[in-house]
């Protein structure tokens, strides 16, 4: 073991003064047991809870699979060989379950080999529609659940570049289905095309388009070319006997939507001119009403290039937006003004107007609601019934309102208002059913309804069932889950008349599985699903949320797991994995939503897999960022992150179980940024990791995470958040990961880079993993396993066989 030790850390020497060419690794065998278990399957389940579809996937792709040729244009990654997304997660097989009980079934006729993706059960629930990607292309498939037989409908020339490329007629027998026009022209291959004059944007003095860092952006005239070939389509009528006809000719089709009766279809295309600063969402666009047989009704909506919003999360454009279909009538057209310009800084008492208009669309609008802050969503219920929402982000607002859509006049009534951060205070969600349209609405019982929540409180969490008189606003409790050692989430409501719910339950030790309770009879529960736990090897480990206090007196929290050798009286290892949050109330950050019940599920990310390797583990400690008033957050950034990391520390260390000369602090992406700072602001860690993090807040000067000033408002925040104007103040070895091909807005691959780069400058103990074509999150099965061993072989080195430095102490807080 010495010997192995020696070798290793002679390897890592000369890692550190240079490039190496490593082939893909594999981690410890306790790890790659567990990173490399079976997943059970999803399961996909018709509206009355009989009939299930079991829809299973592979862990990993492979680097196979994200080599496949790709190009990042308006936003979207695409394989242009395939015409479906790039990054499509992919389902390998489909087994159906008739009937609540017995084992699920092969399907008669599905492809060998194939990647199924985009399933959409029938309105009748007697098909299920999925895509099958071939070497070329994509094909339409359906699956006849009564004889478990699939069937395929279509070639393989169905374009996905832009999303789903279907959807069912109302009645069952149809779809429409975008499919890759005739006219379609070759593409330019940007390595090998002459350019025939330079790219020049330009800015107008006093138009203001203050846009977040977005990646994959069109860059020139080649990008808008090959974007509108990629994104062109024609629409087919496709029968579920295979026949087919043409609906509509070729166009940039970016929605459809069928009104609730089917008789209307709204359409939504993209238009020129396209755009170099954000993505194909924010080009220009048409929202245009034909009847079922594609003839036009009316065009309802044209919104130019969006590029110049105003500033604040909370800004919108002027004019129609967020058109939909009111789901309890046949073909009511429902969508949102702004009343405050779309511009958070105006001072107005309403932001938002809804307005409605039924078919044929030539009525006068009609205005059913005004809310106070930014509507965010209607639950539709009857002709004088349904329930509102609107958000506020700079207080965390949200209410939820009772009114009348059939009398504007009618003053709104206001069921809750409150911080929508406040676990504690959160009444539930809405039960829904699907009405004679196969429409989403409010499961109403005599002027009653229906609630779900969460039930997070100081006791615990315990979920419940309330019944609510819409007429008095006063609930009554029919059901709380009463589990101490497990957990139960209330999934839907499969009958809430009847009392009928799905509900999931999971121990630390027992995977999770769904259930029919009933609420009303008091039946035993009837299982619906019996998946076995894949990870036995950390079934007992021991698991517990702990609480403690910062220095400024606020509540935390973390989950603690011991290692799987755990000898009492012994001094472990720690690594301690989090993510920031930030908060504008104590009360609402200091509430625990952990739950040490819930199954101990080491996902790829997971820092679980070290209780293996002989070290405690302090996963999702709470970190949060606190700023009162008209104080933000962001103004002690620093310090609060340094005293929550030091709370973790001194609680796990009083419990007896830790070296805290010997602790590693780890995250990804907002928590790699979380880690590099920690890293420069204290001396309490023995190493760091940070993966697919921002390091440079210059490098995004309008925002970032929860922050809406720009840097021009506030450089010193930005300056004193950004580890890089810190990097001189790093001496804690850190590693850093990052994926190569990273769309994640301002985690450019360039922060890692140029981070290094300033810390090597320094003299910094770091190193550099660059993960080639992978994008935010990590998909390939060999990039995850070389992750694995990267962090371990970290960890194995400057953790647990760190060398004592008398110069430096762990116990010290803070740098200067």
């Amino acid at each position: 073991m010495k010997a192995l030790l020696l070798s290793f850390l002679l390897t890592w020497s000369v890692i550190s003064i240079g490039q190496v060419n490593l082939t893909y690794q594999k981690p410890d065998q306790s790890i790659l047991t567990l990173a490399d278990a079976p997943l059970a399957p999803r399961i996909s389940m018709d509206n009355n809870g009989e009939n299930i579809l079991f829809l299973y996937r592979s862990n990993y792709k492979t680097i196979d699979e994200l080599s496949e040729t790709e190009m990042r244009l308006g936003g979207l990654r695409i394989n242009p060989v395939t015409n479906i997304g790039s990054r499509t997660t992919y389902y390998t097989d489909i087994k159906v379950r008739k009937g609540r009980e017995g084992n699920p079934q092969n399907i008669k006729g599905l492809p060998e080999n194939g990647r199924f993706a985009y399933l959409s059960w029938s309105p009748n629930q007697n098909y299920a529609a999925f895509t099958n990607t071939t070497s070329k292309g994509v094909e339409l498939w359906i699956v006849d659940i009564n004889s478990a037989e699939a069937k395929k409908l279509t070639e393989d020339n169905l374009n996905a570049n832009m999303g789903r490329p279907f959807t069912w007629f109302k009645n069952s027998s149809s779809l429409l289905v975008k499919t890759l026009p005739a006219s379609k022209k070759p593409l330019i291959n940007p390595e090998i095309s002459v350019p025939d004059g330079p790219t020049v944007s330009v800015s107008e003095a006093g138009v203001k388009a203050q846009n977040r860092t977005y990646q994959d952006l069109l860059k020139n005239p080649n990008d808008e070319y090959n974007f509108e070939q990629l994104a062109l389509s024609d629409i087919q009528k496709v029968n579920i006997d295979g026949t087919s006809s043409n609906w509509k000719s070729t166009d940039i089709y970016q929605s459809f939507n069928f009104s609730p009766d089917g008789n209307y279809i709204l359409v939504t295309t993209i238009n020129k001119p396209f755009s170099y600063l954000v993505p194909y969402s924010r080009f220009p666009s048409t929202t245009t009403i034909y009847d079922a047989a594609g003839t036009l009704v009316k065009k309802v909506l044209e919104v130019p290039l969006i590029e110049d919003l105003p500033q604040g999360f909370m800004a919108e454009r002027t004019g129609m937006r967020d058109l939909t279909w009111r789901n309890d009538h046949p073909a009511t057209l429902v969508w949102t003004e702004a009343l405050d310009g779309g511009d958070p800084a105006n001072e107005v008492p309403f932001r938002d107007e809804v307005f409605q208009q039924k078919a044929p669309f030539t009525a006068q609008k009609q205005s059913i609601l005004k809310t106070k802050d930014r509507f965010a969503g209607i639950r539709w219920g009857n002709e004088t019934t349904a329930i509102a929402y609107d958000r506020w982000w700079n207080s965390r607002n949200t209410r939820t309102y009772l009114f009348d859509p059939s009398n504007a006049n009618k003053a709104p009534k206001v069921l809750s208002d409150r911080n929508y951060q406040d676990v504690y205070s959160d009444p539930g969600s809405f039960v829904t059913t699907l009405n004679a349209y196969d429409e989403s609405v409010l499961a109403l019982n005599k002027g009653k309804a229906y609630l779900i929540g969460d039930g997070y409180s100081e006791k615990g969490q315990f979920p419940f069932i309330d019944e609510m008189n819409l007429n008095s606003q006063k609930t009554q409790r029919l059901y709380q889950s009463a589990y101490t050692d497990k957990v139960e989430n209330i999934a839907f409501a499969l009958d809430a008349k009847a009392g009928e719910f799905v509900v999931q339950i999971e121990s630390k030790n027992e995977y999770p599985n769904y259930y029919i309770r009933n609420i009303t009879k008091r039946i035993a529960l009837q299982p619906l699903t019996q998946f076995e736990n894949p990870f036995k090897s950390i079934q007992d480990v021991h698991k517990e949320v702990i609480t403690y206090k910062r220095d400024d007196g606020l509540p935390l929290t973390g989950t603690l797991y011991l290692p799987t050798d755990y000898k009492k009286g012994e001094k472990y290892p720690m690594i301690m994995w989090a993510y920031p949050r930030e908060y504008k109330d104590k009360n609402s950050a200091s509430q625990n939503t952990s739950n040490s019940n819930e199954f101990t599920y080491p996902s790829y990310g997971s820092p679980l897999y070290w209780v293996t390797r002989g070290y405690v583990v302090l996963d999702d400690a709470a970190f949060p960022i606190v700023g009162e008033g008209d104080e933000q957050p962001n103004d002690t950034f620093v310090a609060q992150l340094v005293g929550n990391a030091k709370a973790a520390i001194d609680a796990v260390d009083a419990m007896g179980y830790i070296d805290r000369d010997r602790v590693a602090v780890g995250g990804h992406s907002y928590g790699a940024f979380m880690t590099a700072n920690l890293l420069s602001h204290s001396n309490l860690f023995a190493a760091g990791i940070a993966r697919s993090g921002a390091y440079n807040r210059t490098l995004t000067p309008f925002g970032f995470q929860s922050e809406e000033r720009n840097y021009w408002e506030a450089p010193d925040v930005y300056n004193t958040m950004s580890p890089f104007m810190n990097a001189d103040k790093m001496k804690t070895p850190l590693l850093l990961i990052h994926g190569e091909a990273d769309n994640n807005s301002g985690t450019y691959p360039m922060q890692s880079e140029r981070y290094f780069n300033a810390l090597k400058g320094l003299g910094a103990p770091v190193r550099l993993v660059m993960l080639p074509k992978e994008s935010h999150g990590y998909s390939a099965k060999e990039s995850v396993m070389h992750m694995l061993w990267e962090q371990d072989q970290w960890l194995e080195t400057y953790v647990k066989n760190k060398k004592k430095d008398a110069s430096v102490s762990t116990t010290e807080t803070s740098k200067e």
